[in-house]
């Protein structure tokens, strides 16, 4: 069964007010994810030991494996958008009880997550992600990865909330202003309730 491109739980005018406008969303949900998908299905269509695999297996499959690294890129970049249109929300910036105690567990306060989450997202050189993740032991941290990676390939723990850094996800709004970005992700966009249903 082909990939196929999620629906948005809001319309791509409900962030506009928040910092993301109808302009980004529609260019970054139906154009730059959709090319993902599309390169995707390509691919699984082409290679006969993707067939039936789980996005989650085939990016386990092809990471770090130089021959397989468009099929990883766009794996991997269709399971990143995936997360990244729940971890928005028109409501959000609100941190409920359960996530906060373990924020300020991890991180002392959630000022601090918060400056370590913007250090993560502006550090990225390039192109990637910011994560806040879940380790095994069940303590928060703050990760970034490259590109089309994601902490499912790398092991590093369970995504809870992801930043989308490429600069096609904040130019139109922000222009190269990605601290800007990051601190209005997290302070009026970032869909907590979504982090905290991740928590294992």
């Amino acid at each position: 069964m082909a990939f196929e491109l999620p629906h948005l739980n809001y319309a791509s005018s409900a962030l506009a007010d928040r910092g993301m406008s109808q302009e980004t969303l529609e260019l970054h949900h139906g154009k730059h994810h959709q090319a993902y998908v599309t390169a995707l299905n390509g691919f699984v269509e082409s290679k006969g030991e993707l067939t039936g695999k789980s996005l989650e297996e085939i990016i386990k499959l092809s990471f770090e494996k130089p021959e397989m690294a468009p099929i990883f890129n766009n794996a991997g970049q269709h399971w990143n958008h995936i997360h990244f249109w729940q971890a928005l929300s028109p409501s959000g910036g609100q941190i409920p009880g359960k996530l906060e105690s373990k924020l300020i567990e991890a991180f002392c306060s959630v000022d601090q997550f918060k400056d370590a989450f913007k250090a993560a997202a502006v550090g990225q050189f390039g192109s990637g992600w910011a994560w806040l993740i879940q380790r095994a032991d069940g303590t928060l941290a703050v990760t970034k990865t490259a590109n089309g990676s994601n902490p499912i390939a790398t092991g590093e723990g369970t995504p809870l909330l992801g930043l989308d850094v490429w600069e096609h996800s904040y130019y139109v709004d922000f222009r190269n202003r990605r601290p800007d970005y990051a601190v209005n992700f997290l302070d009026k966009l970032a869909n907590y309730e979504f982090a905290e249903a991740n928590l294992a």
